[in-house]
Order: structure tokens, then sequence, then C-alpha cells
């Protein structure tokens, strides 16, 4: 591998073309889906003012707390590199006065954010996702409408033998008395607790759900449950975007312990995970968050969403060896021998690619050989020839590089000659 002085920063990577047809393959059936389902594209700026965040997402979380790209502008505003889409999502259906129109608003977008976290496998500081939001709608059934989606975007990419996990964390009526029932039972415990969870007790209680060291696992795990202190409405709820999942053949398993990381979640919360999971496994995950317009300036508007990571999801795709798509291979590729027929072999290449065929030629003055191993080694399945003979008769060689045949052809029946067995489509 060459080396440079200058490398990509840590947290980043760089995507290559032959990794580009993963990226290709993901974010057009992400497209696809969004479609069939009758959702719109929203993309938000790279840069929200922190504000956003620190209100949306919640100044006591993780994200916040350490992970946000944070940095005053040239105007003396405080902005961030948005570390989620959710927040600049809501932001922007109250600023765009999405509320007058007929609800729900039905939204993805395909998204780079950023976090300062430690990469691991699968993890980056500057990460790209998929994010699909239903606001104005508090019918469980969009809850279930989006895991569906998202079940069904996983199984149509190829993926086999994931697991769906779900739980209800309540909301603002019921879960300041669940999240008081859970702070006094780890402090009657809090001697099993590791220092980081006794840190998190003080702030939020229903974080030390998620903390995954070995040693704090037998006290969590006799942790009371949120599903069992849900009140009507959210037992209601919640029992309505099971019986959802089930009419819609979705296996799930109820986690007690799963949470979201970020504040504005209530009710609903899932996530979609591989068979091999791990910390950083999960493909995707999502939930609920009904007050968060109201924590952003706007009226009581419901919201459910989902996100997963791009990245993750390629891996995952690796993992599997799930078939993918490769880049689209030239379909011809012109080679010359002499300056004259360097000059026809662009002119030719251009009256191909305008008509709508895929073509590539041959730079420099190598020997034609060294062009038709060019052509071979891209994958080019025809190679016109332009030698001195085609130039003065006003033909072409065209060769199939899959069969090795080759036949000679008048210049202006290129087109005529390509169109019936081997025109594509850019």
């Amino acid at each position: 591998m060459a080396t440079t002085q200058f490398q990509a920063p840590r947290g980043t990577q760089d995507v290559l073309p032959e990794d580009a047809p993963y990226w290709t393959y993901v974010e057009a059936e992400t497209r696809r889906q969004a479609h069939l389902a009758n959702y719109g594209e929203i993309r938000t700026p790279t840069l929200e003012y922190t504000a956003v965040f620190m209100k949306g997402v919640g100044d006591a979380t993780d994200v916040v707390e350490h992970e946000m790209y944070t940095f005053l502008d040239k105007g003396g505003d405080s902005v961030t590199l948005r570390p989620e889409a959710t927040a600049a999502i809501v932001r922007a259906y109250l600023q765009g006065g999405m509320s007058s129109r007929p609800q729900p608003v039905k939204l993805f977008t395909l998204l780079t954010a950023f976090r300062h976290a430690a990469p691991q496998r699968g993890r980056f500081r500057e990460f790209n996702q998929i994010d699909f939001e239903v606001i104005g709608e508090a019918d469980p059934m969009a809850d279930a409408e989006l895991v569906a989606l998202q079940w069904r975007l996983y199984t149509a990419l190829g993926l086999r033998d994931l697991s769906l996990e779900v739980n209800s964390i309540g909301d603002r009526v019921c879960r300041p008395a669940y999240i008081a029932k859970l702070a006094d039972y780890f402090r009657a415990n809090i001697s099993e607790l590791c220092e980081d969870c006794r840190r998190r007790l003080e702030i939020n209680p229903l974080r030390l759900l998620d903390e995954k060291k070995p040693e704090c696992q037998a006290v969590l795990n006799s942790a009371p449950h949120s599903a069992d202190n849900l009140c009507g409405p959210c037992l209601e709820h919640y029992q309505g975007w099971l019986g959802y999942l089930d009419a819609a053949h979705i296996p799930y398993t109820v986690n007690p312990r799963l949470v979201r990381g970020l504040d504005y979640y209530t009710r609903s919360v899932w996530e979609i995970l591989p068979r091999v999971a791990g910390a950083q496994s999960a493909l995707g995950g999502g939930g609920r968050y009904d007050g968060l317009a109201e924590v952003l300036g706007g009226r009581a508007t419901p919201g459910v969403g989902w996100a997963g990571g791009i990245e993750r999801i390629i891996l995952e795709l690796k993992d599997q060896q799930a078939p993918v798509p490769p880049a689209d291979r030239p379909c011809v590729y012109f080679a010359y021998q002499t300056d004259a027929g360097k000059r026809q072999a662009f002119q030719l290449a251009e009256r191909l690619r305008a008509a709508g065929m895929s073509a590539d030629l041959a730079f420099g003055d190598r020997k034609l050989g060294k062009q038709l191993g060019s052509a071979d080694r891209i994958g080019a399945q025809l190679a016109v020839i332009l030698g001195e003979d085609e130039l003065a008769n006003h033909t072409i060689t065209l060769k199939d590089l899959r069969t090795g045949e080759q036949k000679t052809i008048p210049e202006d029946g290129l087109l005529a000659e390509l169109r019936p067995d081997h025109g594509q489509t850019v």
C-alpha cells in the first residue's frame, strides 16, 4: 500500500471505487422502499445551531456531553455538525410550516453525521445514516409501519438471521414514577454498580439499563421493567403496536432493558440486530418522540422514526457475503493507432454516450495491445478498433471481448449494430 504524508482523520474513511457498489445498492434500495410507502425526501443542513441538539437530544446525554463537534462560527454563533437526524428534521418540520400540511408528514433522508467517539469496527466519527420519520401521528400503526419498512429494507438487501427487540419506556405521565422506582432500586444496590453507572444514576437512571460492562449485568437484569409500569394510554399504545407487528408476521422479542440513548424518546423503542451481536452491532433502531416538537418551540406534535447506520449495514452485508450488484462496466471501449484514430474514437464515444450507451476510451499514446489490455481489465464487453485501414475505408473493427470474435462494419453503422444486442442505459 502506498504511503502519503497526509492521512484521513481518525474515525473517517475513504469509499474507494471497489466499495462504492455497496453504497449505491443500499441507497437505491432505501429510495425504493421509501417510494413504496410514500415517504418524501428531506435534506437538512450539515450544520445546525447547537441549541437544536442541546434541547432536542438532551444536554445530559453522552452525545451532547462528550461527542458533538461544536464550535463558534465567525459570527460568534455556536454551531454543531449534526450528530443525528431527528432533531434537525423536526426543526425543519416546524420552520417549514409542515404542520399545516395533511398529517402525518412522512419523510426520509440519507445523511452524513458526526460524533467524536472512540472508533470501532463499524463505528466512525463521520458516519452515514438512513433515517425515516412519521411526524404528526400518534396511531401505533405508524410505529408498526416504520418497523415493517426497516425490516423489509434489510430483508430486500439480502440480510438474514436478524432479530427485532422491542420495549416501551412510557411517557411524561408514567415515566417519572418509573424512573424514581428505578433509582430507588439502583441506590439500594449501588455497591454492585460501576463508577460510570453511579454517575449516570444521578443524571438519568434509565441510561443504566444500556450499560454493557459485565460486572453490572446481574443487578441490571433484575431491575424493574418499564413495560410493567406503564400508564393506561401507554399500555394501550404498546399493546396496539405489538398487535400490528403480529398481524404483519414480524417476529420480535421484548427486551425490558432496551432504551434509547437520546432524551426525546417516549413509548415505543426498538432495535434490529444481526445474529452475531456486539456492542456496536445494531443495524438500526428507533422509537417514538411525542414531546420533541414542543421542546423545539412548536406545538404538541407526535412523532416516531428510526435510523440505521449505512457503514454498519454494509459491514453486515460483507460478513454475510450477501450478493451485491457490481458496478456497471462500459459497454464499449475505443482503441486506436494514430492521432486521427484518436480523434475519431473520441467523436464516436461521445456519440454513443449521447445516445445513452456507456463508452470508455484510451488516453495517451499507448500501443494498441496495451489499450486492449486496459479494456479487458475494466470489464468492457466490446472493443472498437480504429486502425489505419479502418480510417481509410470509413469502417471500424468490432471485437467481442468475451468471445474474441470480431468483425468489420461501416463506421456509421456502429449505433445500429449495438442497439439490438448490446445497448445499455447509463
